[in-house]
């Protein structure tokens, strides 16, 4: 999504720069060697991310298709076989801890440096806590999480594997993949864990 994006402005900018183009012109092709060409890696901001996709993140870049059923399932089941649940058997950690992640919304920027530890920026994209007044409404609801699903074994599997992996549940979900790209830690995703499902949580006031 994010390399169909990009290419559509490099597009828009070259036709807007010439005054007569080629009928034949491949503007997709013209487009990625132009960010090829000008985007560069700084500290942790990565510029192979844009153009070395893996079979999911082709699929869901390609927006003149529509992804079949069939295809997505597939894919998703690939993405679940994907996730690395904890070792320790242990999925809970601290969630005020998890609530520091939610609010942080630094990460992967080029003025980071290498190494750092990254924010989950939660709250970019849905309500958590009726205290907290500014969130997005892209995601749904988490407020309750907790207190709506409790905490069976496939409740709390189901959570990890949507925080760790949420292509593996929807391909070509908006939502970040926080452990399988190594955005959050192993520690950060049980801290994020607890926020959602600890009953002491303010999610779950």
């Amino acid at each position: 999504m994010i390399k169909t994006t990009l290419i559509g402005l490099a597009v828009a900018g070259s036709i807007a720069g010439c005054a007569t183009v080629a009928a034949d012109t491949d503007y997709g092709r013209v487009a990625l060697q132009m960010m090829k060409a000008d985007f560069m890696t700084k500290g942790p901001a990565n510029a192979e991310r844009v153009f070395q996709q893996d079979e999911i993140e082709q699929v869901c870049s390609d927006a003149s298709q529509t992804v079949a059923p069939a295809v997505s399932a597939r894919l998703e089941a690939a993405q679940l076989a994907s996730v690395v649940y904890p070792a320790d058997g242990k999925y809970f950690g601290d969630w005020k801890a998890g609530e520091a992640i939610a609010q942080n919304g630094r990460g992967l920027q080029s003025s980071d440096a290498v190494g750092a530890v990254n924010g989950g920026n939660c709250y970019a994209c849905h309500q958590m806590t009726k205290e907290e007044i500014s969130f997005g409404n892209i995601g749904p609801s988490l407020y309750n999480y907790g207190k709506l699903r409790g905490q069976s074994e496939p409740i709390v599997k189901y959570t990890w594997g949507k925080l760790y992996n949420a292509q593996a549940y929807r391909a070509c979900s908006n939502m970040p993949r926080f452990g399988h790209n190594g955005i959050l830690t192993q520690a950060q995703l049980k801290d994020v864990m607890a926020l959602l499902l600890d009953p002491a949580s303010p999610v779950n006031q």
